[in-house]
């Protein structure tokens, strides 16, 4: 795991280019603190320069950037290659017999960015894509045809921003080495800020700044000679063209997802054998490393699963890290340590206190770089700071939900819409109105009488849920609606255009299933711009390499070969990974309401940290800064502070764009 960075068409000469590109680079050391390598190309005033975190062949003979054996190409990559020994295989079998009986070794070491650059001279670079298994953010340059390719993996695990600043075509792995970049002066995107409102994170390929942009995940963005001079006026989408800059699909999650539901698994024991051999594939793949490597465990399906299957593959006790929270509710380290006593892992437990994370507040615009309000980033961060002082590499359950149906929404989403729909939209008005006339604490007194499927924190989802139904008027909206925080985000922050993204595009087949939707538009929008990137910058803050076995491509094929029953049955999600998991842990240790990886903040903004939002959210202050109307922001904020409003998320949003502004303004 590591970290890039590099531009086109900068205004240098002679050395000053290394010594731009050099204390870009030294921004992400972080991201690669055990080494450094700067490459130039003084004539084309072309750059990269990479921050190394040793995981495969620890030697020199990893140095990046790295030039390919006939001196054509140069890359920096960030991330890993799985099946980079495979590729190794197929590659050597297209070298001559002559120079195989020489008993020449045509590789210089074993590390998988040295598999890359022969794969991209034999194969091309969209062949070598197709090829991968893995997670990645590329940046190549060909110094005969000066092009640059920048390509990211197929679900977004690793970030690649791009952009202009002045007349550079500059690009690297976190916006705070872009911002780097002498004489930076991109200014906030207001469009963004109020699309950041809405998710509560800046959706790709959108950034918090003007003319710097995400390429978006399983795309492949190529510059042919000198890049533009000017940024273009909006955001470069898959196929889309901008002077010498065309970005295109490399792969498609719409096409996986049409290829597999027209050859759906029909045999329930045949698909479970089915799946969780490729899942114990996968985790044996992603278990390779020379370093130290462990498991995250929540204790729930997704981490459970994903643990037993290193642990049944493992000749010693795999190394576990969870935290637990004093908060009740909050606290899931009990249920971690009973599946971890049951498995036999090398458990730790680290019991965080309330101060301790609050202290990791400050942090975060540092950390995130752009304005994120994801809350789970906090005991994110500190899962992994647990985790980094005994591995360097962690397997983690994320995208289960996505994959196999674990999301409340998925449940009584389309369950509450089938038996509200009906009810002519006034009547949904009444409804939502009486719901909210509940407080939240009331609805959490009702959930504790519940047998056993009650919901964790049911005050708060009611609220949510109450809100939405006096909006929407078709099941799509609903989705929009729950996956949105502010629903008047564009008139919270003047100048904004109001633009509305929409959402992806369905595959070209029938998705009548509502859930199967809310599936792929997660997969697309939630998965990378806020679950994958959370994880990634909570992680790589502290040099902490995150792995997603879930995330094999090959497993996302059978996921969605799966019929829905296979997924979501009764009221229960995560059907067929449940069979999996309960052939190594009893069922009584895992079955629970799903609560999510979450902290009380909404308490600490009444109570400890109220001082501090106060200062963020002075009125004169959101005045003089001109971002948000302060009528509405200081409306929400005295209603959260009565106790009878939960505005969490909101003030969230709110607090975290103002911290950064703060420290990047």
């Amino acid at each position: 795991m590591c970290g890039f960075v590099g531009f086109l068409n900068g205004k240098f000469q002679g050395d000053s280019i290394d010594v731009a590109v050099e204390s870009m680079a030294d921004t992400l050391y972080h991201r690669g603190p055990d080494d450094s390598g700067v490459w130039t190309d003084h004539e084309a005033v072309a750059a990269l320069a990479h921050r190394r975190l040793s995981i495969l062949d620890l030697s020199s003979a990893g140095h990046q950037p790295m030039l390919s054996s006939s001196g054509r190409y140069v890359i920096a990559f960030n991330g890993e290659i799985y099946n980079h020994l495979e590729l190794r295989k197929e590659l050597d079998c297209r070298v001559s017999s002559a120079l195989a009986m020489s008993g020449i070794n045509r590789w210089r070491g074993h590390s998988d960015t040295e598999t890359l650059l022969a794969a991209f001279e034999s194969w091309g670079v969209a062949v070598t894509l197709s090829k991968t298994v893995g997670m990645f953010a590329i940046a190549l340059w060909d110094r005969q045809t000066r092009t640059l390719s920048l390509a990211r993996d197929r679900f977004g695990e690793k970030p690649l921003y791009y952009g202009w600043v002045n007349s550079a075509f500059v690009f690297g792995s976190e916006l705070k080495a872009l911002r780097a970049y002498p004489e930076f002066n991109n200014s906030v995107c207001r469009d963004s800020l109020s699309q950041y409102l809405r998710f509560m994170y800046v959706p790709a390929p959108l950034s918090i700044y003007r003319g710097i942009y995400k390429l978006e995940p399983g795309c492949l963005l190529t510059l042919k000679g000198t890049s533009p001079l000017t940024a273009p006026s909006h955001p470069l989408s898959a196929d889309s063209v901008y002077e010498s800059v065309s970005v295109s699909r490399w792969w498609s999650m719409a096409d996986l997802v049409e290829k597999c539901l027209k050859d759906p698994l029909r045999d329930e024991a045949a698909a479970l054998e089915l799946l969780e051999q490729r899942l114990k594939a996968s985790v044996q793949l992603q278990s390779l490393a020379d370093v130290p490597l462990g498991g995250f465990l929540s204790g729930g399906v997704d981490s459970s699963t994903i643990v037993a299957l290193m642990q049944q593959q493992s000749s010693r006790p795999v190394k576990t890290f969870t935290v637990g929270f004093e908060e009740a509710g909050f606290d899931e380290s009990p249920h971690a340590k009973a599946v971890a006593d049951h498995l036999g892992t090398d458990h730790t437990e680290l019991f965080v206190r309330v101060s301790e994370a609050r202290d990791v507040i400050p942090q975060l615009p540092q950390m995130y770089d752009e304005p994120f309000a994801d809350s789970s980033q906090i005991p994110t961060h500190l899962v992994c700071r647990a985790a980094r002082q005994q591995v360097v590499v962690a397997l983690s359950g994320d995208a289960g939900d996505e994959l196999f149906g674990g999301y409340n929404r998925y449940f009584w989403g389309p369950r509450v819409w089938d038996k509200v729909s009906w009810l002519p939209f006034a009547a949904r008005r009444v409804l939502g109105n009486a719901i909210q006339r509940v407080p939240v604490d009331g609805w959490d007194a009702l959930s504790s009488l519940g047998s056993g499927r009650d919901v964790v924190r049911l005050g708060e989802k009611a609220h949510k849920l109450a809100a939405r139904l006096s909006s929407v008027r078709t099941m799509d909206e609903l989705y929009l609606s729950l996956v949105n925080e502010w629903q008047q985000f564009d008139a919270l922050v003047p100048g904004a255009s109001g633009t509305f993204t929409g959402l992806p595009s369905l595959p070209d087949v029938p998705m009548d299933d509502a859930r199967a939707k809310m599936m792929y538009w997660d997969s697309l929008t939630y998965l990378p711009d806020d679950i994958l990137c959370k994880v990634d910058r909570a992680a790589m803050a502290i040099s902490l390499e995150t792995r997603v076995p879930f995330l094999d491509h090959r497993v996302a094929e059978i996921a969605w070969r799966l019929p829905m029953s296979m997924k979501i049955r009764g009221n229960e999600g995560k059907w067929a990974l449940r069979q999996i998991l309960y052939r190594h842990v009893p069922r009584e240790l895992i079955e629970r309401p799903k609560a999510g990886f979450g902290i009380p903040v909404g308490q600490w903004l009444r109570g400890s940290l109220r001082e501090w939002c106060e200062a963020l959210l002075d009125p004169s202050r959101l005045l003089r800064e001109g971002f948000f109307d302060p009528v509405p922001v200081r409306k929400i904020w005295h209603q959260h502070l009565s106790g009878r409003y939960d505005w969490t998320g909101r003030l969230w949003s709110i607090l975290m764009f103002q911290a950064w502004l703060e420290q990047n303004n």
